[in-house]
């Protein structure tokens, strides 16, 4: 018989119980309702598939099974994440004597590189009918997300009073943003004429607490929705695209143009360079015309003019 879990009188009877704990207490810490949802997904899926897991010698066998799994690293590395973080919670109230997930590392993903072509990005622009108020909130939602690199959730949930046309310039609150931390993001005029557009299209009766991207019928449009336009428009081009494509695309976009990584940090939302740099993956092309442009060789053998041969 495998040793249950010692019951005190604070002890969660159940990891369900355990979950919820472990959910208000990150809530106590302010993390936003989307990570929340992530931790209870990532647990109850563990959980379901092993019911006999919540105790003290069932827990290690069940979670080294798991995570031996043959999984892509991303999916890999989720897994570690939210199931340590909760593992370390129940040490820590004694539900269980130690972390079965303690000197895990994260597996090394491979590069992803995503880079569509300026020609096929003006393409997408295009397609967004813009006689209807969904396609000027769809074109005006792409032009703000190649312009700034914005989440897609951080967009979705910003109101008229937090742009400032007069300066180019939109702030994505505290309370908005996935790391709790208000930033203001510069934009081009290109994209306050194209938000501008769309707020005069605005239902008269839309007060000011309706979203800017929001429905046709003013209520607030889920990530979901943003995501499956998104493909609408990419099969019709024939490339794959996601919300998270276009932030991909800001950020190699924007060192390609001689921007700074902390800069880019700072208007992605990041707290450290290292989550940074994930989004940051230059092709082949890229680091030959780099090293083109940067080599010590330039100064120590100059180039020669190379003349076409007479035959």
């Amino acid at each position: 018989m495998p040793k249950v879990v010692k019951i005190t009188r604070d002890t969660p009877a159940t990891w369900q119980e355990a979950l919820q704990q472990f959910l208000w207490w990150k809530q106590a810490q302010g993390i936003s309702e989307t990570t929340l949802n992530d931790y209870r997904q990532h647990i109850t899926r563990f959980f379901k598939r092993y019911p006999t897991a919540y105790s003290q010698t069932g827990l290690k066998p069940c979670v080294l099974e798991y995570m031996a799994q043959p999984v892509k690293p991303a999916t890999f590395n989720l897994r570690l994440v939210y199931l340590k973080a909760f593992f370390d919670w129940c040490v820590h109230e004694g539900i269980f004597f130690e972390n079965p997930l303690e000197g895990f590392k994260h597996r090394k993903a491979e590069a992803r590189i995503v880079d569509i072509d300026t020609e096929v990005l003006k393409k997408l622009l295009e397609l967004p009918d813009q006689t209807t108020f969904a396609g000027l909130r769809d074109y005006a939602m792409l032009v703000l997300e190649l312009d700034t690199g914005i989440r897609p959730k951080e967009a979705l949930q910003l109101l008229i009073s937090d742009f400032d046309f007069r300066n180019l310039e939109v702030t994505v609150r505290a309370e908005v943003s996935k790391t709790r931390t208000a930033r203001t993001l510069p934009i081009m005029p290109q994209t306050c004429e194209a938000v501008r557009k769309l707020i005069s299209a605005r239902h008269p009766s839309w007060k000011n607490d309706v979203p800017v991207f929001c429905s046709s019928e003013g209520t607030m449009m889920s990530r979901f929705t943003w995501r499956d336009r998104l493909k609408m428009y990419g099969q019709k081009l024939g490339v794959k695209l996601t919300p998270y494509s276009l932030r991909h695309l800001y950020a190699i976009n924007y060192l390609r143009n001689g921007g700074y990584e902390l800069g880019l940090m700072r208007t992605m939302g990041h707290t450290t360079l290292a989550m940074t740099k994930r989004y940051v993956n230059f092709s082949n092309e890229d680091l030959h015309r780099m090293n083109s442009a940067v080599s010590p060789i330039n100064s120590l053998l100059p180039r020669k003019n190379h003349r076409k041969r007479k035959v």
